[in-house]
């Protein structure tokens, strides 16, 4: 079903923007399976808003970072500006958002969960940027940028912009409860062979805990565990006696 007026209304308000047109944002929302399966509609999917919209967050990130931070150098600027734009960040800000209850997305994709797996919620921020920069312009998306990832940048700038080993870290922390240990697999790839991407999940008793995506299988298990651990820290997941309670 398509977005109405009321749905249009609520979306705005939990994300904090106006729209001119509203349909960038519809767009924004709209997934390739939602699209695809519905043909007829005459959608466009978000993925053509995607890309633009990474080019803005990217831009709006560097803008942040260079006029707060004046005495880092770049190095450390490039580090922590990589850690707010990756999937896993971009998620979490999507969920506080609760961006994945507004989605079009098709009937597989949410059966298998689509609402919330990371690539598709980061996807949908990335589309939501692109939006509100054709809709009211460079300065709106650098404002809504700095709203809702200002958080964000500021505590990977605590942490100097050094990557952590989420892997490392998520095996740490289920040690401190049981023996048992994680195993990590390659659920999906997709791209030319020269760009790749490479989906990862992270098992832990049978159970899927998390899952991201990224350029190299090993970015991609990185980011998976990352997901675990945000929802471990959410509580949506528990570790009791090795156990997801």
């Amino acid at each position: 079903m398509l977005l109405n007026d009321e749905s249009l209304k609520k979306i705005k308000t939990s994300l904090g923007v106006e729209c001119k047109d509203p349909k960038y944002l519809i767009q924004a929302l709209t997934h390739t399976s939602y699209a695809h399966e519905n043909r007829h509609l005459g959608l466009e999917h978000n993925q053509r808003l995607e890309f633009l919209g990474d080019a803005v967050l990217e831009l709006a990130v560097s803008d942040f970072l260079f006029r707060k931070y004046p005495d880092f150098p770049e190095g450390t600027l490039t580090k922590i500006r990589a850690g707010v734009v990756c999937e896993p960040s971009l998620a979490y800000v999507a969920r506080g958002l609760e961006l994945g209850k507004y989605l079009l997305i098709g009937k597989g994709e949410e059966r298998s969960g689509g609402r919330e797996r990371p690539s598709i919620l980061a996807d949908a921020m990335e589309s939501i940027i692109g939006a509100i920069y054709l809709d009211q312009g460079m300065e709106k998306a650098f404002e809504f940028v700095r709203a809702k990832l200002g958080t964000v940048i500021e505590k990977m700038a605590e942490d100097g912009g050094i990557i952590t080993d989420y892997k490392t870290h998520l095996q740490e922390l289920v040690q401190q409860n049981c023996e048992n240990l994680l195993s990590y697999k390659i659920i999906d790839e997709y791209g030319p062979d020269h760009c790749k991407t490479f989906v990862a999940g992270v098992d832990y008793q049978g159970e899927v805990w998390g899952s991201g995506s990224g350029r190299t299988k090993k970015e991609a298990e990185q980011a998976a565990a990352r997901d675990a651990l945000e929802k471990i820290k959410a509580g949506l997941l528990k570790i009791t006696d090795g156990e997801e309670k």
